[in-house]
């Protein structure tokens, strides 16, 4: 294992000038650029222009496309797409020969790409075809232009500055099949010599497994993962614009969060399940069971070790390591007289419906004659499980409330009276616990509050169980 596959940021990867010189030159061991994998994301907001907006759900070409009636939209949609493209092209490319070259090459993507959804339209106009089957589809092939257009424009540029660089696209673009996404990373390594060779790989993945039906936009996490498992990594190594820090800086201030330094994937998976991902958790799998481990590291600060995540990794003394939390989370509450005794029954039934609409449970409270689950779900989806679910029982109370989660999480948290020490950080800042958790495992603590108190509780909390540690380079440094 003398090679590490690494994955490049959206953000990082709108910055080529620090993607060359903190990730590709100055990565490099012993002055070596080789002896990597590069795996690398769109730049910076292009898929929210393909799909829709992470954030906010601003309809993308997908979104319009989806719409049936919405044919004018998604094609000025998909134009846009195309100057905005070619505009990041303009900033890269100063020699107009290679600007020429690299507006060919994505311009032929977008063309391809509308002649598809063109014909698939008219398709569908007919009563013998449903648009609903074939969306799953135009989302990967949409999906797939952001990844292409970076990765080429990477190996491009690379290629320009003296760097051996090769295109390795894995969006299936023209295949006569879909191979198994092991099959189709193994099929794509094959002949590189990774001494003389440094590859730059989409990182969307054409396969038979169906990358975006199980992971949705994190695809290119499983395509990172999969790719160091294959090709028996050393490492795995992400590059963020952030540093994963104690707590998020906006909330606790610049100078107070620091670096976490060193857990393992017990805690990647607490913050995945607060939508703070690391790594997705299907994704570290193969990582975990490969005992290979990852690391995060911030692009703009290329001397930083990062944080180091592994599979057996505890902190030298129990401690907090993060406080990470999440905002517009919905309590769904169903209380019946009559779940005494029946439990399971009610609980198999409510989460059938909670996943029959894409909900996410992040965590959920039980008691004699009450399930209440935490939802990270958007209105119009949980107005959607609520009927569902009275539905299911007529007689239930079903309500909701919008409420805010906040969890300390560390490696190894079995410190005796640290859940009192936290809840009473709470109360001294005059915050209402509505909730809270504690597994046996004692590696998170959840707290259920109000959405209004989100802020001063993360901060609060970081104050009371973080700050108070003289830190190194990482927390609970002795």
């Amino acid at each position: 294992m003398t090679h590490s596959v690494e994955k490049i940021g959206g953000t990082s990867m709108t910055n080529y000038d620090a993607v060359r010189d903190n990730i590709v030159l100055a990565g490099g061991e012993d002055g070596n650029v080789y002896g990597r994998i590069f795996v690398v994301s769109a730049y910076g907001g292009v898929t929210d222009l393909l799909l829709e907006n992470k954030r906010n759900s601003h309809p993308g070409v997908y979104a319009l496309f989806a719409d049936d009636g919405a044919e004018t939209l998604w094609r000025d949609a998909l134009s846009k797409v195309g100057n905005t493209l070619k505009e990041i092209n303009a900033g890269l490319f100063p020699d107009v020969e290679q600007l020429a070259e690299a507006n060919k090459y994505i311009e032929g993507r977008l063309f391809e790409a509308e002649r598809c959804m063109d014909n698939l339209h008219r398709l569908c106009q007919h009563g013998h075809f449903g648009l609903e089957d074939h969306l799953l589809t135009v989302r990967e092939m949409l999906a797939s232009i952001g990844e292409a257009h970076s990765a080429w424009n990477t190996a491009a540029l690379l290629n320009r500055d003296g760097v051996n660089a090769r295109y390795v696209d894995l969006s299936g673009w023209r295949a006569d099949e879909a191979l198994p996404l092991d099959d189709h990373i193994s099929e794509a390594l094959a002949g590189i010599d990774l001494s003389t060779t440094l590859p730059i790989v989409t990182g969307y993945a054409h396969c038979k497994e169906g990358l975006m039906a199980s992971f949705d936009r994190g695809y290119s996490e499983m395509t990172f993962s999969r790719m160091a498992v294959i090709s028996g990594a050393r490492e795995a190594v992400i590059h963020k614009e952030y540093h994963l820090s104690s707590a998020d800086p906006r909330l606790v201030g610049a100078d107070k969060v620091v670096p976490i330094g060193r857990t393992n994937y017990d805690v990647a998976d607490q913050l995945a399940n607060l939508g703070m991902e690391a790594i997705h958790p299907r994704a570290a799998k193969g990582l975990r069971q490969q005992k290979i481990a990852l690391r995060v590291k911030n692009t703009f600060e290329p001397n930083h070790a990062g944080t180091l995540i592994d599979c057996d990794y505890r902190s030298e003394k129990p401690c907090v390591e993060i406080i990470a939390g999440r905002k517009q989370v919905y309590a769904l509450e169903v209380f019946d007289q009559d779940m005494v005794g029946a439990l399971w029954q009610y609980e198999q039934k409510i989460l059938a419906a909670i996943e029959r609409f894409k909900g996410t449970v992040i965590t959920k409270d039980i008691n004699a004659n009450t399930i209440t689950n935490y939802l990270g779900v958007n209105l119009k989806t949980v107005k959607r499980i609520v009927s569902a679910v009275k539905e299911l029982f007529p007689s239930a109370e079903v309500s909701t409330r919008k409420v805010a989660i906040i969890s300390a999480i560390g490696s190894d948290m079995q410190v005796p009276g640290m859940l009192a020490k936290t809840v009473a950080a709470l109360a001294s800042a005059n915050i209402s616990v509505l909730a809270m958790h504690q597994s046996m495992r004692q590696v998170d603590m959840q707290f259920v509050v109000n959405e209004d108190d989100y802020e001063m509780g993360v901060a609060s909390l970081h104050r009371c169980l973080v700050e108070v540690h003289d830190h190194g380079e990482a927390i609970c440094a002795a």
